[in-house]
């Protein structure tokens, strides 16, 4: 059993010790401060063979054969290590372990250790076996002959989130001649640790800042004329193979979503933004797309809207090139079924800024979050950091070139991004869900999932917490407040004039009444709706897939650890 200092926990460190009999068990000390050389147990490539570019589509762009993405990436979270690895957060219960070992393990005098030794053991047994084929056969099989079948795996599953600036009707078909621009964005991310995935810079920066834009956008007066519908988008599942974007294009393509993928005017991706160096923001795009001269004037439109909206702001475009692939991004799925003009913005030109991409590292101070030393919990969520004055410089370019895009010709100047909305998103996301402001926009029965450590990975058991909150954020920030009652918010189909169809209800509980324990809770009519985010391989019973992604997560017994003594054999025969 070892106990490995967290500046040790590299590839390889664990290729020496996977490469052994003689290890049992690793337990893992978080690095503090984060390892200075960076730390990425994802791919160089990531996602890699499930974007757009493969030996049919730009072959000399596959496998990141022109640029490294993550050159930090250690792969580690996609090797198979035969013995269980526990991460150890709090510094004391390492320094449990050291003292255990110091008092009773260390040799004295030159002689050998004696007993009763230190020992540890480490519990982490996992059902499935091998791969998703086999372990996904095996759940077949106990459901087709069993009387008490045993799951052994689980595909990976939850939802999208995603809304419409004007409303649609979520259970028809929009016309086809109706044209929406779609901007997205994932929420999901990763570590090599099961349920620690902090993805503050990979994931957390760009939906904060999308659901920033969503609200400024929202609030100019002219957008329920605008000639173009817009469409916010939040991907969840996108760190293993796409699995959202995959499922939405899916459902687009089979007639199961109320946009087609003709109705796709153009694309806006948000993707790590928070590390710019300077006022920077490349805009990245698909140099196998400007071959179609349609979509190149297209392409180069959506350039020119960006540039121009930047004017006046601390954000600078820029073009990351034609020669270069896009960057990973859910805008590649969507390629792969249509040539569609778009955009991915990013805070990197090449190989990401982000060090710590899907791993424990990538925390608030990896994305440079500060705040005065002293404050409580309530003036820290309303301290507007550096890091949320940015990001909602962001926001304010992407809010007023979504106006332009989508036909609006007044002055973009009153189309701004709120950094204090931001920085309570920040806030909230990536320091403390259970905090004033989200419990004020949950529903009463959600109060449950606001933890008080926030994790981005997207689980089995769904919606997950990231999922229940950017709803219910996009839905506070992109909502109305109606006149309703409790039982005419909870039941709109029986509410004259509702329009159901168009419209999502949600009794939140609201804030606490001033002077007294009590809320005062309100009716939020929104546009905000989520859809399935479950890979199509497992519909179609494809679990081989390399079309779609095939990830499964095993069910497991009880996760537990313990040190305890042991006395020599001798005397466990005696008293025996």
């Amino acid at each position: 059993m070892i106990l490995l200092d967290g500046n040790l926990f590299n590839r390889k460190v664990l290729m020496q010790l996977k490469g052994t009999s003689r290890v049992s068990g690793l337990a893992v000390s978080i690095a503090k401060p984060n390892p200075p050389q960076g730390f990425s147990p994802g791919l160089k490539c990531p996602n890699d063979g499930f974007g757009v570019y493969s030996k049919d589509y730009g072959p000399q762009y596959a496998h990141c054969n022109t640029t490294v993405w993550n050159p930090v990436g250690s792969g580690l979270s996609y090797e198979d290590f035969d013995f269980p690895i526990f991460l150890l957060e709090d510094a004391n219960e390492t320094q449990v372990i050291k003292q255990c070992y110091q008092d009773h393990n260390v040799p004295r005098d030159g002689s050998g250790p004696e007993y009763p030794l230190c020992a540890m053991q480490l519990f982490s047994h996992m059902h499935a076996v091998t791969s998703t084929v086999t372990c996904m056969r095996r759940n077949s099989i106990q459901n087709t002959f069993s009387i008490n079948p045993e799951t052994v795996c689980d595909p990976l599953l939850d939802y999208n989130v995603w809304s419409t600036l004007q409303p649609i009707n979520s259970s028809g078909k929009v016309d086809r001649e109706q044209e929406v621009i779609i901007v997205a964005t994932r929420i999901d991310s990763h570590s090599f640790f099961w349920n620690i995935a902090p993805g503050a810079e990979s994931a957390v920066s760009s939906f904060v800042t999308h659901l920033a834009a969503a609200e400024a956008l929202h609030k100019a007066s002219d957008v329920h004329s605008l000639q173009r519908n817009v469409m916010f988008t939040f991907f969840q599942g996108e760190t293993f193979d796409y699995i959202g974007s995959s499922r939405m294009v899916y459902d687009m393509e089979k007639d199961k979503f109320p946009l087609r993928l003709d109705n796709i005017h153009s694309f806006v991706e948000l993707n790590q933004v928070a590390l710019r160096n300077g006022s920077v923001l490349w805009m990245h795009t698909d140099p196998v797309s400007w071959m179609n001269e349609s979509v190149q004037t297209q392409v180069r439109n959506l350039l020119d809207i960006l540039s121009n909206s930047s004017v006046g702001a601390n954000v600078t475009l820029q073009e990351a090139g034609y020669s270069q692939p896009l960057p990973p991004s859910s805008f590649q799925r969507f390629l792969r079924a249509r040539h569609i003009p778009g955009v991915v913005l990013t805070d990197h030109q090449a190989a990401f800024q982000n060090r710590y991409y899907q791993s424990m590292y990538d925390t608030p101070e990896n994305i440079r979050m500060q705040y005065p030393e002293g404050l409580s919990p309530e003036e820290t969520l309303e301290y507007v950091t550096d890091t949320a004055k940015s990001l909602a410089e962001v926001a304010t370019v992407v809010a007023r070139a979504l106006y332009r895009l989508a036909g609006g010709a007044n002055n973009t100047s009153a189309i701004q991004a709120d950094p204090k909305t931001v920085t309570r998103m920040l806030y909230g996301f990536l320091i403390k869900m259970n905090n004033s402001w989200f419990q004020s926009i949950i529903k009463p029965d959600l109060k449950g999932i606001l933890g008080d450590v926030p994790q981005h990975y997207v689980a089995v058991s769904s919606p997950v917490n990231t999922t229940y909150l950017v709803h219910y954020v996009l839905a506070n920030l992109t909502g109305t407040v109606v006149n309703l009652t409790k039982e005419e918010c909870l039941n709109p189909d029986k509410t004259p004039n509702a329009e159901k169809e168009l419209y999502d209800y949600a009794w939140v509980q609201g804030s606490l009444d001033p002077n007294s324990t009590t809320r005062v809770p309100y009716c939020v009519r929104s546009t905000v709706r989520l859809s399935k985010a479950l890979s199509p391989a497992f519909e179609l019973r494809q679990w081989g897939s390399t079309e779609y992604s095939t990830w499964t997560e095993s069910r497991w017994k009880e996760i537990r650890a313990r040190i305890f003594l042991v006395a020599s054999k001798e005397l466990e025969r005696q008293n025996y």
